[in-house]
């Protein structure tokens, strides 16, 4: 299946790609410099791969210098995870947000479309692919609707996540997308939010405590999103030692770097925010040694990765030996592991390794080394244990692109014309989302959810106080004297 919705439409066209992957390491050759607004606007999407989509994907990091022995793109996943984004309104104003001055004024995409972009990413990017149901946030979306897309990634043997500020994610609408296929739920809570009552993320962890209660006993993996900025960039080490207290409810704490993208007020980051930075301040909470850059996500610059093991509130690193993991990631291979039931996962994780002896004689002196390291921890915690991952995610300002990570993007955004790199997509949103979509009947206009025979030239709404957030919002506000 081809991403574009009508190939035989010229319009939505304009954006078709040479083959893939030859023309990235091509491209990266003569601009080693950050994209031109004029280039981020005529950057193509990334065709779909053709034939075997994790040979597409090891092609595409040889391309782009990133091909190693433990990195997991092209050798264990496809991509990382693919965002198919079912709504652009939010309930909250970001001062890091990363939507467009629009997203309010655009109706949301028909249902039909976004199955089309769901049996696009099955066809492409085979099966167990990472769908991440985001927006906006998606609670906002018709609830019918919102289950039916869960429904559908589940149906197509995929895993859907669905990102979340929570405020709308009852436990009951947790509970009804569970019983449809929702393998995840990521909860966003961060300072950034402006949530009213809560000056610091200490004071926030109430909000996470919640929505961990909400989701017990439900079979879903709990994620939570931070994003990292001057404001809280000295609560990093806490909030590790909260997730880490929390290890046996939270499956994996990510943090993103604040960056210069999309309609929020605060721009840029300075030093100290960094990938170093903020895995030195995780690892700081969480009392231990940790390294952040043993397996690799795609592109070095963009990702950190970093897996530990709970027994006893003390923290224990999994990754500490590049080696045992450059063996594990062989022993492994595509294979899905269960990341909601830990006991089923660790006997299909053992059973991989056992049968694969060359790796099994590198893997298995380090776990009895480090079991015996954890010992005491073992015993104490009367050998439970938990498994809590972190991920380090540093997105690129808009205007400071760089080809060579776009090409080895982990994080791609399902589009009309195809997948594309979500850096790439944020730089691009009032391009992207204006357009009208190709249908049965013809042209979907996302400014007033109608459907014409042919499609209008796109042109940004009129803001009002009422449609725009972030720094349009401050504007208007700044205008009416408020």
């Amino acid at each position: 299946m081809r991403w574009r919705a009508a190939p035989a439409k010229p319009w939505a066209a304009q954006n078709v790609a040479p083959p893939y992957p030859q023309a990235l390491p091509q491209r990266m050759a003569v601009m080693p410099v950050p994209l031109t607004l004029a280039q981020i606007l005529a950057e193509p999407t990334l065709p779909a791969p053709a034939g075997d989509p994790i040979a597409a994907a090891c092609a595409r990091m040889r391309g782009a210098g990133q091909w190693h022995s433990r990195q997991s793109l092209g050798r264990r996943f496809a991509t990382g995870c693919i965002a198919l984004e079912v709504t652009q309104r939010c309930n909250l104003d970001c001062s890091l947000c990363y939507l467009s001055d629009n997203a309010e004024a655009i109706h949301d995409i028909p249902l039909a479309e976004l199955l089309r972009r769901i049996a696009a990413i099955r066809a492409a990017f085979g099966p167990h692919t990472e769908i991440q149901v985001t927006g906006g946030d998606p609670t906002l979306r018709d609830r019918a609707e919102l289950v039916a897309v869960v429904r559908a990634i589940a149906a197509a043997d995929m895993r859907a996540s669905l990102f979340t500020n929570g405020i709308r994610a009852t436990r009951d609408l947790l509970a009804e997308l569970a019983a449809a296929g929702l393998n995840d739920v990521a909860f966003h809570v961060d300072l950034t939010q402006g949530r009213a009552g809560y000056s610091t993320e200490a004071a926030l962890n109430g909000v996470r405590r919640d929505y961990i209660d909400r989701t017990r006993g439900l079979p879903l993996a709990v994620v939570f999103n931070t994003t990292v900025f001057a404001g809280n960039i000295a609560e990093v080490p806490m909030l590790a030692g909260f997730f880490r207290d929390h290890a046996a409810a939270v499956n994996l704490a990510s943090f993103q770097l604040q960056a210069a993208t999309g309609r929020g007020t605060l721009g840029g980051r300075a030093a100290p925010i960094s990938k170093d930075s903020v895995a030195a301040a995780l690892a700081a909470g969480l009392g231990t040694r940790m390294r952040f850059d043993s397996l690799a996500v795609g592109h070095a610059d963009c990702n950190r990765y970093g897996l530990s093991l709970i027994a006893a509130g003390r923290a224990h690193d999994l990754l500490d030996d590049p080696a045992v993991v450059a063996a594990m990631l062989e022993a492994m291979g595509t294979a899905p592991f269960d990341r909601v039931r830990p006991a089923r996962r660790a006997g299909q994780l053992i059973a991989r390794v056992l049968a694969r002896p060359r790796q099994a004689a590198r893997i298995l002196p380090w776990v009895v080394a480090k079991l015996w390291a954890m010992r005491r921890d073992l015993v104490a915690a009367r050998f439970r244990a938990a498994k809590l991952t972190f991920f380090i995610h540093d997105f690129m300002d808009a205007a400071a692109l760089a080809p060579e990570r776009i090409a080895a993007c982990a994080f791609l955004v399902a589009t009309a014309e195809g997948p594309m790199s979500m850096c790439l997509h944020n730089a691009r949103r009032e391009q992207m989302l204006l357009r009208p979509l190709a249908a049965a009947e013809g042209w979907w206009d996302p400014l007033t959810g109608e459907t014409r025979p042919e499609p209008l030239q796109p042109a940004p709404p009129p803001l009002t106080r009422k449609t725009a957030k972030g720094r349009r919002r401050a504007e208007i506000d700044h205008r009416m004297g408020r």
